[in-house]
């Protein structure tokens, strides 16, 4: 028998168990970044959905480098943002055992796809949600009591949240229903919070007021999921021999005989993917604008730069697989983030002081690509794959007249 060692690092980290499906879909903010109240009144997270992926290329700028002023082409993910719209404010209060709900206030008018997300069967519903509470806002007296609740808020509160929800009609989805979460206002004062809030009600927020270019922010989602699977691919524990018995995809020895019971660091079979997870110190590359009418222009420039000046948008050729055309506003971050195509993602605002040279460089990118993701993508855009190609059938079928059926006599 060859010579083995028997001493080796284990398997999978155990800092992450247990690992089960996550309870939620929509990423959980669990701590949010420290409030400053010298900086202007500002939200700290953002909700996005998973678009694809395609690389860029770039000039290196990093003091002390080898690879500075080299070009680098680097994969990017696009996250679809389209503005969320502000529906409540929360206040809080603090006490010995935490923060403590102490009024929420909604707004006069909330839409149907933020309704849906309180019922389980939409259509069969009677839809009555929100009926009686949007008249406060209509007779004397339920203003007066919104008033009230207004200055208590501005008395007693010590950390403000707004109630925001995505926009689905405008995304490439089937999903109707809008996913809703708290994002908690830093900067200002509390009553400062408060107005900003309440001026901002029924109002839609974009990405672009929330996140600027090169910002080091934060991804939280819940992974791909992959159902039940072994300890090979759960854990990537080693193989066993071929010759070995009842199956070699598996852990050889569980345990000694005392304690009688298999320990939680062993390796077992069960689920793999779904986890809640939260990446941090993704670099935003670019804040992209959607596609809008600008002196009665359409425009479809966001994947243009100074050095390519083509007019193309940031979604290739056939669009994202499993997911379409991204037409709204959209944050190009570096690397991947976790998820499958469509999933929501919450964007956070970094919980660290950023100072790594990394983390302060400017970025300029000099390419975007947008061939197609569907195999050998050779165009950049549709006007040259026309130029190369010629008409296709598609084009010719286009242009010939329909044939006119002649009806009996």
């Amino acid at each position: 028998m060859s010579h083995r060692k028997f001493h080796a690092p284990r398997h999978g980290h155990l800092g992450f168990l247990p690992h089960k499906r996550s309870k939620r879909h929509r990423g959980k903010v669990r701590s949010w970044p420290k409030d400053d109240p010298k900086q202007p009144v500002h939200l700290t997270a953002f909700l996005g959905y998973k678009a694809g992926m395609t690389h860029t290329l770039r000039e290196v700028h990093r003091t002390g480098m080898k690879v500075t002023k080299r070009e680098e082409v680097e994969a990017v993910t696009i996250i679809e943002t389209p503005p969320l719209i502000m529906v409540g404010v929360v206040g809080y209060i603090s006490t010995l055992k935490g923060l403590r709900n102490f009024k929420t206030i909604f707004a006069e008018h909330i839409s149907d796809e933020c309704k849906r997300r309180f019922y389980k069967n939409w259509y069969k519903s009677k839809k009555k949600a929100f009926t009686k509470y949007c008249k406060k806002w209509q007779d004397d007296a339920g203003k007066k009591q919104l008033e009230k609740d207004f200055i208590l808020m501005k008395k007693y509160c010590s950390v403000i949240r707004v109630i925001v929800h995505s926009q689905m009609r405008l995304l490439p989805l089937r999903q109707k229903k809008a996913h809703i979460m708290e994002i908690q206002l830093n900067g200002g004062t509390i009553a400062e919070k408060v107005d900003w809030a309440r001026e901002r009600l029924e109002q839609p927020v974009p990405v672009s007021s929330v996140f600027y270019q090169d910002e080091m922010i934060d991804v939280i989602g819940v992974t791909k999921g992959h159902g039940m699977k072994g300890v090979t691919s759960r854990w990537h524990t080693k193989k066993l021999p071929r010759k070995t018995h009842k199956g070699l995809r598996k852990v050889a020895c569980i345990g000694a005989w005392h304690p009688a019971r298999v320990g939680y660091t062993v390796a077992r079979a069960g689920q793999k993917g779904y986890h809640h997870r939260t990446e941090l110190n993704k670099k935003i590359y670019r804040i992209g604008k959607g596609v809008h009418v600008q002196d009665g222009k359409v425009v479809r420039n966001n994947a243009s730069t100074n050095y390519d000046t083509t007019q193309k948008t940031i979604t290739p050729l056939g669009g994202f697989p499993c997911y379409g055309e991204v037409n709204n506003d959209f944050v190009m971050v570096k690397g991947c983030v976790v998820g499958a195509k469509k999933r929501v993602l919450t964007l956070r605002k970094s919980l660290l002081v950023q100072t790594s040279r990394k983390a302060k460089e400017t970025i300029e990118l000099k390419f975007i690509d947008t061939t197609s993701k569907f195999g050998h993508g050779r165009f950049q855009t549709a006007q040259e794959k026309f130029a190369f190609m010629g008409p296709q059938k598609k084009h010719l079928l286009k242009k010939a007249p329909e044939p006119v059926s002649e009806e009996p006599m």
